[in-house]
């Protein structure tokens, strides 16, 4: 049986104390994508033969170490001690009666890296920044609503958590619902089977602040659309904050309704764009930093050389590199990076969105989304459509019916009917061959600035 301890009122021994760092450093081998620098001021309250409880210094830690790193800490528990350990975190004893050192999250699931101390400005997001800044300083009285948008990995959702991070901060009683749109959705849809509509709706359309993230989700969903149609104009009404992102425009939203577009252009519309260069090193100097990752500067730029995509795969450049450290016992240095890069730069190609696809379509044939997304059939808008078809088929693991709904929601067969087109034209004409390899490219090869 593993010595116990209690830290209600005393301080652990340095046996314990050993055993916990040994734990740590093997979640760190374990689980390097979610391994942060701030585990090393986890306290240990308990450790007995079946049981490890972990303090953590505010609630907003538990929830993220309870949904994403229970198993890894289990596991390494179980390693270091030779024993079957139960892990449990809770909120730290010594700073339960402090309500200034830690933060009431309130039941949201949010990041603890997710502030906007932690955001990287740069032109490609500061308008966005900023004026996240304003509506969580002041909710209801700036932008509203406040729509963000832009390709996926690019710091919106950060950008989310950071609102709610700053409203909570200044104003205590705030209420808040933060929920991805689909999340809204499937609620929608289980209180309609459960008969608990009433119940629904007045726990959306009463709060002082409102934020959904994904909105296009909404897509093809009538009756959701209805439903947050008037959610929408309840909150605005009343003068509530709404905050919602997309991966595209408002009006880029396939079959979404007219006034719902109209709406959410009513306040502010503000894009994020891909990082550059400047911007892409000094957010892999901060990402270092939270995950306790010590890199030089060498490092630094020639990651955000290799990897230009977004902030997601210059993330998981990092985690490769510290990965690679961990399990090797090696230092991290240029050639290591070299090394663990070389492998995500055909993982990062493989992560193409439609929306990236779509851009680079209209723009080479000169149409409009909009063109794409009718029900015109003329040559000039036919054959753009198919080939975003049969791109999108190819680059991105999207199904027929996810393609199809992006352009005008067509279905399936109409879609695989696109994609056997355009294959039997590359094969037949050399010019179309020669398309798709220049459109691919430019694709999967974005230039970076």
């Amino acid at each position: 049986m593993i010595s116990e301890v209690n830290k209600d009122g005393g301080v652990a021994s340095q046996e314990i104390e050993n055993i916990f760092n040994d734990i740590l450093e093997r979640v760190k081998v374990l689980d390097p994508a979610n391994a942060r620098k701030w585990f090393d001021k986890l306290t240990i309250y308990r450790l007995d033969g079946g049981s490890l409880k972990i303090g953590c210094p505010d609630e907003v830690t538990v929830r993220f170490l309870q949904d994403n790193c229970k198993t890894s800490f289990t596991h390494a528990a179980q390693q270091v001690t030779g024993h079957l350990v139960t892990v449990d975190f809770n909120l730290d004893g010594d700073r339960k009666t402090d309500k200034g050192s830690r933060f009431f999250s309130n039941g949201l699931r949010l990041h603890p890296d997710y502030t906007f101390d932690n955001f990287v400005v740069g032109p490609c997001n500061r308008l966005a920044h900023a004026s996240c800044i304003a509506v969580s300083q002041s909710p209801g009285n700036t932008y509203n609503p406040l729509f963000v948008y832009g390709g996926s990995g690019l710091g919106k959702t950060h950008l989310l958590h950071a609102v709610c991070f700053e409203a909570q901060r200044k104003f205590e009683n705030l209420v808040i619902q933060f929920l991805s749109c689909e999340e809204f959705v499937n609620r929608f849809i289980r209180a309609i089977e459960e008969g608990n509509l009433p119940s629904f709706q007045n726990q959306f359309r009463t709060v002082d602040t409102l934020i959904i993230d994904d909105v296009q989700f909404l897509r093809e969903r009538e009756q959701s659309q209805e439903e947050f149609f008037h959610t929408f104009n309840a909150l605005y009404n009343s003068g509530k904050q709404i905050i919602l992102s997309a991966d595209c425009a408002p009006g880029q939203i396939p079959s979404l309704e007219a006034r719902l577009t109209s709406r959410f252009n009513w306040g502010l519309v503000t894009r994020i764009d891909s990082p550059s260069y400047e911007t892409r090193v000094a957010i892999v100097k901060k990402k270092a930093h939270l995950r306790g990752i010590e890199i030089s500067d060498a490092i630094a730029e020639y990651i955000a050389r290799k990897v230009h995509a977004n902030i997601r795969e210059l993330e998981g450049a990092l985690t490769a590199i510290y990965a690679i450290s961990m399990t090797s016992q090696r230092k991290i240095d240029l050639e290591l990076a070299q090394i663990a890069i070389e492998g995500q730069i055909s993982i990062q190609e493989k992560h193409i969105s439609i929306t990236d696809i779509i851009e680079v379509v209209t723009s080479h044939f000169d149409v409009r989304l909009a063109d794409l997304q009718s029900k015109k059939r003329s040559q000039s808008i036919t054959e753009p459509r198919q080939i975003c078809m049969f791109l999108a088929r190819n680059l991105t693991k999207h199904s027929l019916e996810e393609i199809g709904g992006h352009l005008g929601g067509r279905d399936h067969t109409t879609v695989m009917h696109a994609c056997n087109k355009i294959a039997q034209a590359q094969e037949d004409n050399p010019e179309m061959k020669a398309l798709l390899e220049d459109l691919t490219k430019k694709i999967t090869n974005p230039i970076s600035i």
